[in-house]
């Protein structure tokens, strides 16, 4: 599940960490000169623009220093918002019960998107369930989850 960031993850989850806040996913889109990279954080308290400033510099000095992105980018860190990324085992852990809407990168029973319920997750595994309908999907396949907000 989306091996694209995962060395980035891993560069700047410590960093985030020291901060006081939860890395909750990083994502690249675009090239060239119009690249941007988004790195989306939380706390029990919730997340403040001055906090997405603080982790924004720390994380520039650190992306400065080690290169890992080639070329022109745009830094981005914002709150992961209502509709927050589902992105490690835990993250699924804690919204049990709530709604979500999931993209997998290869299709399950002819097709690649789901929204249900999340009742519950065996063996690397989430189980949707939609009106009478249940799924079993695998997380290494899963693409993009996001909660459905409540509104």
């Amino acid at each position: 599940m989306r091996g694209d960031t995962a060395a980035l993850r891993t560069m700047l989850e410590p960093v985030v960490e020291s901060l006081g806040f939860e890395l909750v996913d990083v994502e690249r889109s675009g090239t060239g000169g119009h690249a941007l990279l988004r790195i989306y954080i939380d706390s029990h308290g919730g997340v403040t623009v001055d906090d997405c400033a603080t982790v924004s510099h720390q994380v520039s000095a650190i992306l400065d220093v080690e290169d890992p992105v080639q070329g022109q980018y745009t830094l981005e860190v914002s709150s992961p918002g209502l509709d927050r990324p589902l992105v490690k085992p835990r993250d699924f852990e804690r919204f049990m019960g709530e709604t979500i809407k999931v993209k997998m990168s290869r299709p399950i029973l002819g097709r690649r998107n789901f929204t249900g319920q999340l009742t519950r997750m065996e063996n690397e595994t989430i189980i949707l369930e939609s009106g009478a309908e249940r799924f079993s999907l695998p997380l290494d396949d899963i693409e993009k989850a996001r909660l459905v907000p409540k509104y």
